[in-house]
């Protein structure tokens, strides 16, 4: 399967590396999530039913599906399956206000 990121979730992963990098200065952690990161959304393409849908009140992301990030399970990626490409939409924290960020996206097919 094709994996496409949205632009969003480019930056997720981006503010998240930089939280662990600059914030909290651990750079191995910081170096341990990208790649965690990467790891998931490929194990993610290769079963991507195995996410239980997310009830998502936007009617853009009715068909998202969430899933940890391995090792840092507080972060979940946010994806879509269309087709034969796995489209990561968002990847939160599960302390932010999620239903409220998602509400407020809009679903650009990229």
């Amino acid at each position: 399967m094709r994996i496409r990121y949205r632009q969003a979730a480019q930056t997720d992963v981006t503010r998240h590396f930089r939280h662990y990098l600059v914030n909290r200065d651990l750079p191995q952690v910081a170096l341990r999530f990208k790649e965690a990161v990467r790891r998931t959304v490929h194990e993610i393409s290769l079963h991507p039913l195995i996410a239980p849908p997310y009830l998502a009140r936007n009617p853009d992301f009715q068909n998202l599906r969430p899933w940890p990030v391995e090792g840092f399970e507080a972060i979940r990626i946010y994806f879509i399956v269309a087709g034969e490409a796995i489209r990561v939409v968002r990847v939160l924290h599960g302390k932010q206000d999620i239903g409220r960020i998602l509400e407020r996206e809009k679903d650009y097919a990229e």
